[in-house]
């Protein structure tokens, strides 16, 4: 199925997954995240962020099911679900890297 065949529910699941993926906090907190399960008092830790907005991205990215939530007594773990996501960052960032570095290689050019 090619983009011009996707109906619009499906555009409109597409964007809503870019949205999820659209905000610092969230790609820190997946970044971070990686393959292990951590608290959210670790995440606080390890991102620098306060507790409650690494609580209030946490939710969001869990409604999206990129990640999921296992209670431990009173601590709440997570883990990321949709690995998926670490294929796209990755798809990204190759082709931010690339584009950079022809700008830079233009840019040396001219001076």
């Amino acid at each position: 199925m090619t983009t011009n065949e996707l109906s619009e529910e499906a555009l409109q699941l597409i964007a809503g997954r870019f949205r999820l993926l659209a905000e610092p906090t969230r790609l820190r907190i997946l970044h971070t995240l990686g393959d292990k399960e951590m608290s959210v008092s670790k995440l606080v830790s390890a991102t620098g962020a306060n507790q409650a907005n690494v609580s209030k991205h946490l939710g969001v990215l869990l409604e999206g099911g990129i990640v999921t939530r296992r209670k431990d007594g009173l601590t709440a773990n997570y883990r990321v679900t949709d690995e998926t996501i670490f294929d796209l960052c990755d798809l990204v960032c190759t082709r931010l890297k690339d584009q950079l570095e022809k700008r830079k290689r233009a840019l040396t050019n001219i001076f």
